[in-house]
């Protein structure tokens, strides 16, 4: 098995993560710090991260969680700044979250222990729809949101066409659904920023068809079988 689909498992991170792990010097296989990709692992290695030794999950976790502003999406933060780790507070197993909401994004997050599943949810070739809640500042005018349903241009790329509708308006904000299957650092608010609008307030309220529900901001649950079964469906 390859070192970072091995990690993975280990519940250490995404495929992705390890990847990144393994490049920082932090994996060690058999006593041997390891920097190259794609190594082999057999029954019998001893592998370590961060020298501590690592092992494959016994059982696969699935969590979600409705995020509060104020958290980080990460497993640790280094200006020791809370995470959303320190939500899960009677969960005895390692898990990470799938994908990211910023500091000040609420809603819907994933957290698990299992590396495939992280995998195929966040690479882009599987489009996993993602619907958020916006209010931005000022009134959207129709035009704006065709842009948006088009596709605009942020961080030198044009992003895939999005579903964008307005929900609601006053004379001050307006406050927009927009579903997109990309994830890149800041979307959504590098999106309305293209546009002309500043994001007052940010909500992931979906993954495909998997929504918090009566979920309290700061609670989580435990996923279903059957809701484990679709997102993995998901991803294929």
């Amino acid at each position: 098995m390859r070192l970072q689909k091995y990690l993975a498992g280990c519940g250490v991170g995404s495929r992705r993560k390890c990847e990144a792990y393994i490049e920082e010097g932090r994996v060690k296989v058999n006593g041997m710090v390891v920097t190259e990709q794609g190594i082999q692992v057999e029954e019998g290695d001893q592998v370590e991260f961060d020298d501590k030794p690592v092992k494959m999950e016994e059982k696969l976790v699935y969590y979600i969680l409705n995020k509060p502003v104020g958290y980080i999406t990460s497993v640790s933060d280094e200006k020791d700044r809370a995470t959303v780790l320190d939500l899960l507070k009677d969960v005895p197993y390692r898990v990470f979250p799938v994908g990211r909401l910023d500091y000040n994004t609420t809603g819907l997050l994933l957290l698990t222990n299992d590396g495939e599943l992280t995998y195929s949810l966040t690479h882009p070739k599987h489009h996993v729809d993602k619907t958020y809640v916006v209010k931005v500042k000022g009134v959207v005018r129709p035009a704006a949101i065709q842009k948006l349903q088009q596709g605009v241009v942020i961080d030198g790329y044009l992003t895939a066409p999005a579903k964008a509708k307005i929900i609601r308006q006053t004379g001050a904000t307006t406050t927009i659904s927009l579903t997109i299957h990309e994830g890149r650092n800041r979307q959504v608010r590098k999106m309305c920023s293209a546009i002309g609008y500043e994001v007052l307030r940010l909500n992931r309220e979906s993954i495909g068809k998997l929504t918090l529900g009566d979920l309290e901001v700061g609670a989580y649950r435990a996923l279903t079988k059957q809701e484990i079964e679709y997102l993995k469906g998901l991803g294929q």
